[in-house]
């Protein structure tokens, strides 16, 4: 062939070539080599890069016409292809999935017990049994198998749960919707975990320019200039709407009632005003536990102030997870200041009170630099004050205190 006609060969080709499949490329370059003649799988090979084999087995495919009944859109014939892994290692997904699982149940004998599961890990272990495999091929094995990253779950308890743990769900439901339909009040409370104060790392991620994340200090112990703080939230189930009183002391019963005390004055006495009694749902214990003596000692001056009853209604011990404050304000407020350093009071306030969610959450927030002291004891005397009613069932859990101005 001429230098022309070869010229004008490589340009034909290149002008198709990158739009053909596979089985395109090897029919159209395999025929063009046949239509050539003598030489023309060494032409063809060196225009293109295409094996000599690969050529003649083209040319073979078309003078037997093997590919007629091709289905139509595939490129390859049934069987066609790279092996998979379990077929050119025959016991490689039983080998696998006798290491991951020898480690998950603890079983002794096995060399990845004492190791983290790692797709490295795990490459070394089937390698040392004479298999060949890569750490991405182990990754599409272990999903093949329905296995995937997990985190650990918090799901189980140190303690079993109270025979009457759903009973005291369906009460607490029960009475909550009562006080609801009567038009009082109904709070989840709870003491948020407290936060140093200062320039420290928060987790999260913020948006940033490229390369230049937010400089924070290399530790983490706490600056005793700035202190901590405590964030004591009020959250109003039926309105949506979240209160939040940060101290700077202790979280002691006093603080929890004032933290209630200033949710009522501020928000409270004003969508609240016919209301005969406060609902208020908590945990079993801390500071408004439902066996603090002076939790219910503070609650009973609350109640003598603002002229009305109080209920109580504490989840079962080991259910907190399930009180709505948690994942209906504390969640949120983790999520908006999440990748921000708390390096000040003034903007954990900022940042709590700018709250919001798309459902509709509106939060405000309070600053209590007041100073609780922690052991403070409610004699006996001062116990028989409290004019507290049980209520028949679990009244350790569920009472009501009446304002006594005796």
């Amino acid at each position: 062939m001429k230098r022309t006609d070869e010229q004008a060969l490589r340009e034909r080709i290149w002008a198709v070539l990158p739009t053909l499949n596979e089985f395109q490329r090897r029919r159209y370059l395999s025929a063009e080599a046949k239509t050539i003649g003598y030489g023309g799988i060494s032409q063809i090979s060196r225009i293109t890069g295409v094996s000599r084999q690969m050529l003649m087995d083209g040319i073979a495919e078309i003078e037997s016409d093997e590919n007629k009944n091709m289905p139509i859109g595939k490129s390859r014939r049934a069987g066609g292809g790279r092996k998979t892994k379990e077929e050119t290692q025959p016991g490689i997904l039983e080998a696998l999935k006798e290491l991951v699982d020898a480690h998950t149940q603890g079983n002794p004998m096995c060399d990845l017990l004492h190791t983290n599961k790692s797709r490295k890990t795990i490459q070394k272990g089937l390698i040392a049994q004479g298999f060949e495999i890569s750490c991405q091929c182990v990754g599409n094995l272990l999903k093949k198998l329905g296995y995937g990253l997990q985190a650990n779950k918090k799901t189980l308890t140190t303690t079993p749960s109270h025979p009457d743990r759903d009973e005291q769900f369906e009460y607490i439901n029960d009475e909550t919707k009562k006080a609801h339909n009567a038009g009082n009040p109904v709070i989840s409370i709870d003491a948020k975990k407290k936060e140093k104060v200062g320039n420290f790392k928060n987790d999260g991620k913020t948006y940033q320019p490229h390369k230049t994340p937010t400089e924070v200090l290399d530790h983490d112990f706490p600056i005793k200039e700035l202190g901590k703080a405590t964030p004591y939230g009020v959250y109003d189930i039926f309105k949506n709407k979240g209160f939040v009183n940060v101290g700077i002391s202790a979280d002691t019963a006093s603080f929890a009632v004032e933290s209630i005390r200033k949710w009522w004055n501020q928000d409270g006495a004003l969508y609240y005003q016919n209301a005969t009694e406060i609902v208020i749902t908590a945990d079993a214990g801390g500071s408004n536990g439902y066996r603090n003596r002076l939790w219910k000692y503070e609650l009973q001056h609350f109640s003598n102030e603002i002229g009305k009853s109080i209920k109580v209604l504490h989840f079962p011990p080991g259910t907190s997870k399930w009180n709505k404050i948690e994942h209906r304000l504390f969640s949120f407020v983790s999520m908006n200041w999440k990748g921000i350093p708390l390096i000040s009071l003034a903007l954990i306030v900022s940042l709590i009170g700018a709250t919001t969610t798309e459902p509709g959450l509106i939060t405000s927030c309070v600053l209590d630099e007041s100073i609780y002291i922690k052991g403070r004891k409610v004699t006996d005397e001062e116990l028989s004050s409290v004019s507290i009613h049980p209520a028949d069932f679990h009244g350790e859990w569920n009472y009501t205190i009446i304002p006594n101005y005796t």
